[in-house]
């Protein structure tokens, strides 16, 4: 059994396993997926990156190209399109999925290789794979034709060459190269490989260069600690020039097609021209934290009616405020379409609902914001509801989707205080390993920060901090010792 359990390919099997498991039993597709399918579609059969408005292709940067990419080459290879196609792109990120799971168990042997037990490194690799493989919260988007594959094993291959960078620049040992050629110049080509990666995760998910944004505030600061100013400006520049090259054909295609210099996509996900709620987002702010609030305002507007009833109280602080809402609800139902000057108003109420309490706007809700999306049950694309109490009712009524809840809650925390152990573990065992702890834990508050500061807190936009956690988690089963060798790098 041992042997077994040690071995790469009884993970991977066991990982692919519970992957078509979600792809066959639970396959979801959201309202994005058909927006998604459209691009690759109109760039595929009509060579423009478009959206179809009323039969006239539109060409747009409402989204990354880089996903539409994906579906236009499985299009274009299984010769089926849109919805019929959703089988092979299912199976394709199942594929994606367990190539990131190795590159995340990697990057755990690479955190381990660098600790005092040589025997850590392998350790950490076999641990990692297996929770990386079992981890049902990344697996489950393989059965979503959405971005988050795509954007998990990006990432895990940044933070895989920015670590490795750190290995070889702080440390001053790159025995993990076996080319001589790459070893004497392993500063520059992984900082260009890191930044390759970040630009083309950015191509998938817009706000992937947060993680390059860490990555200079961890060298800037480790670096010039040691007055290392040459090596910290080589670094800096070929990881700017890697995350650029990706992106340099997205932004030329902007200025040619939409005449505007957009490395990016819109941030509210406009189109040219479209006008932005910003009032209406204002409001939303100052009481939307959970998931389920976005289902019955945000997400319903500008299409559907949004009913007073429906929204918490906690998003009135008065009577008097609850009635001027409901006015403005009453002529947005009219039309279903948010008017410049109702917007004028929800933006009002926001104002006043800051100025009357601005710890709740700016630190209570975003704090509450970061809770939710890390240690919420993550079922959000399974048939369960996640009511837990009272305890004894959920149970009686539904003993299965209280346990389920309640278990995917349970081993969401195992695995975030997995990851805080194994940050402490690495720490304690040489100041050598700072720097990516520092790098790995910066990026995983910095994404948490910024995701705190969207109207939308949905759980899934943290999966990419996930092959930093598992990683991280995964030093936890190695040993800490210090022999006199490391004692003297430290």
């Amino acid at each position: 059994m041992k042997r077994i359990l040690s071995h790469t390919v009884a993970a991977l099997a066991a990982g692919l396993c519970l992957r078509l498991f979600f792809v066959c039993k639970f396959p979801f597709a959201p309202a994005d997926t058909a927006l998604y399918e459209q691009l690759a579609t109109n760039w595929l059969q009509h060579h423009v990156y478009a959206v179809t408005v009323d039969g006239v292709l539109v060409p747009t940067d409402l989204r990354m190209p880089g996903f539409p990419g994906f579906l236009a080459v499985i299009f274009a290879i299984t010769r089926r399109v849109g919805e019929d196609a959703r089988l092979y792109v299912r199976l394709a990120q199942v594929v994606v999925d367990l190539v990131a799971c190795l590159v995340t168990a990697g990057l755990a042997g690479l955190l381990g290789s660098l600790r005092p037990d040589p025997k850590s490194g392998r350790r950490a690799f076999v641990v990692t794979l297996w929770l990386a493989a079992l981890c049902p919260f990344t697996a489950n988007y393989t059965a979503v034709p959405m971005t988050e594959v795509w954007a998990v094993f990006l990432t895990a291959a940044a933070l895989l060459a920015l670590v490795a960078l750190i290995g070889a620049e702080w440390a001053g040992r790159a025995w993990f190269v076996r080319s001589q050629g790459i070893a004497r110049n392993a500063g520059p080509v992984f900082a260009l490989a890191g930044g390759l990666f970040i630009g083309m995760g950015t191509l998938f998910r817009p706000e992937t260069p947060l993680l390059l944004v860490v990555a200079w505030m961890v060298i800037g600061f480790f670096w010039l600690r040691k007055r290392r100013f040459g090596p910290c400006v080589r670094v800096l520049a070929w990881s700017a020039i890697g995350c650029a090259l990706p992106l340099a054909p997205w932004a030329v295609r902007n200025a040619v097609t939409l005449h505007e210099v957009q490395f990016l996509a819109p941030k509210n996900s406009n189109m040219p021209g479209e006008v932005v709620p910003y009032g209406f987002m204002a409001w939303e702010k100052t009481w939307i934290f959970r998931l389920k609030d976005c289902y019955v305002v945000p997400w319903k507007l500008d299409g559907d009616v949004i009913n007073l009833e429906d929204i918490p109280a906690r998003a009135f602080d008065t009577p008097e405020e609850k009635e001027r809402v409901a006015a403005l609800l009453e002529q947005y139902n009219n039309d279903l379409t948010i008017s410049p000057e109702e917007d004028a108003a929800f933006g009002q109420l926001a104002r006043e609902r800051t100025a009357r309490h601005p710890l709740r706007t700016y630190v209570r809700l975003p704090v509450a914001r970061a809770f939710t999306m890390w240690f919420t049950p993550r079922i959000e694309l399974l048939p369960f509801s996640a009511q837990v109490f009272p305890v004894r009712e959920a149970w009686r009524e539904d003993p299965i989707d209280f346990s389920v809840s309640v278990g995917f809650f349970l081993l969401n925390v195992l695995y975030v205080v997995l990851g805080l152990w194994g940050s402490v573990r690495l720490w304690r065992d040489s100041t050598v390993l700072g720097p990516a702890v520092a790098l790995l834990l910066g990026y995983i508050l910095v994404r948490t920060a910024f995701l705190t500061t969207l109207e939308t807190p949905e759980p899934r936009y943290v999966l990419e901090c996930f092959p930093a956690v598992l990683a991280l988690a995964g030093q936890v089963f190695g040993r800490s010792v210090k022999p006199p060798d490391l004692l003297r790098l430290s």
